[in-house]
């Protein structure tokens, strides 16, 4: 769903900062290869991620659904010197993909990956957070959210993705439709849980900023 009409998309696009050719390269290589290109970032939600990563200047970042690696790669750019990304995916066959990007970047030694089940990994990364990325499984956000909140540093920021989740978040709910149901119920866990301040932006398809108290 658009939100917005496609020629204010595009104006949009047109006067945020220029997509940085690697990521142009990933996002090509992305649509001629790769299944569901729809789940790439892209460059306008690249380029707001890479701000606030900016602002924030994270030492360690978790991102929870690596896809291909643009998303990684825009979180990167402001992560400091001695900073370290950590990401998750359960698809396989996408690691050699996304290894191939890291290390043609700056920050191929400082980028992590783990293949697997991320309810079952997050536990295992005895590490603090100052930002972290939340973009896989719809069903697992609550369940993401409180892994993560106790291994977050004080003023640290968790992103999530997809909270608008093609506006069916405000349509009537279908009683099949687990994924519109669990993202509703963490879009008010997210307005109502005290050890966070949030704000939904209607970026693409919509993008959630909490801060940790």
């Amino acid at each position: 769903m658009h939100f917005l009409s496609q020629d204010l998309e595009d104006y949009i696009e047109q006067h945020s900062q220029k997509e940085p050719e690697l990521l142009a390269r990933l996002n090509k290589e992305t649509y001629q290869k790769i299944l569901l290109p729809r789940m790439l970032s892209g460059h306008f939600q690249g380029r707001v991620l890479s701000m606030l990563s900016k602002l924030i200047r994270p030492v360690n970042i978790l991102e929870i659904g690596t896809y291909t690696g643009y998303s990684a790669l825009c979180l990167c750019e402001g992560m400091q010197e001695n900073g370290q990304l950590h990401t998750i995916d359960i698809k396989e066959e996408l690691v050699d993909f996304q290894r191939k990007y890291f290390d043609l970047s700056l920050w191929g030694n400082q980028i992590t990956q783990y293949l697997g089940e991320a309810i079952e990994i997050i536990p295992t990364i005895n590490l603090k957070f100052d930002l972290v990325f939340i973009d896989a499984d719809k069903e697992n956000y609550i369940h993401y959210f409180n892994q993560i909140v106790p291994k977050m540093n004080r003023g640290g920021i968790i992103l999530s993705d997809n909270v608008l989740w093609s506006g069916k978040v405000v349509q009537p709910l279908q009683t099949n439709d687990m994924s519109t149901k669990i993202l509703m119920e963490y879009n008010h866990l997210l307005n109502n849980d005290p050890r966070v301040e949030t704000v939904l932006l209607p970026i693409r398809d919509g993008l959630t900023v909490s801060r940790v108290l």
